[in-house]
């Protein structure tokens, strides 16, 4: 008996199925797929949340100093003539960043290589380039799903059946993070 489903594609198209499908979830919280593909995506998503949940804490805060343009009223950025040319206006801030600790950079490194980047799109704004911004799932990860399953042991996704596609008749269902 096999390990995995194979799913009817070749190993490239196989693994690039499944990281959509994670990336989709992950961003999204739920996703409508195939249930041998949910079996198969869910694998790969609670071991993700795993590595997220054990790596949670591991960070430290650190105080820097940035240099910041300074910005008028429009959010323009403020310049000023200096020898002949316009140079931007900058300002000193204290800012408190995360300092992720070597094991915890090394679980953001393994997410990386495994999520597609996700872009974010205003409704406004649809179908424009302007005001995208992309989705940092790791932290995605870290922020927001770890803390919510820190006291669950396993078992972070449900797979809830919808009924059979019209097209060929595969039974969908609906992935969804608990």
């Amino acid at each position: 008996m096999a390990k995995y489903r194979k799913l009817g594609r070749t190993s490239k198209q196989r693994k690039a199925l499944l990281r959509g499908q994670v990336t989709a979830l992950i961003a999204n919280g739920r996703i409508v797929t195939t249930e041998a593909r949910a079996k198969e995506v869910r694998k790969f998503a609670e071991k993700l949340i795993t590595l997220a949940i054990k790596e949670k804490d591991n960070f430290e805060e650190v105080t820097v100093t940035a240099k910041v343009p300074r910005k008028d009223k429009d959010g323009k950025r403020v310049k000023e003539v200096v020898d002949g040319k316009r140079v931007t206006v900058y300002d000193e801030v204290q800012k408190t960043i995360k300092k992720d600790l070597p094991s915890r950079l090394h679980a953001r490194r393994q997410m990386l290589s495994f999520f597609y980047p996700v872009k974010e799109v205003p409704k406004e704004a649809a179908g424009r380039k302007r005001n995208t911004k992309q989705i940092d799932l790791p932290a995605k990860m870290f922020d927001e799903i770890a803390p919510k399953y820190v006291n669950r042991h396993g078992g972070y996704t449900r797979i809830v059946k919808i009924g059979q596609r019209k097209g060929d008749g595969a039974l969908e269902v609906l992935l969804e993070l608990v």
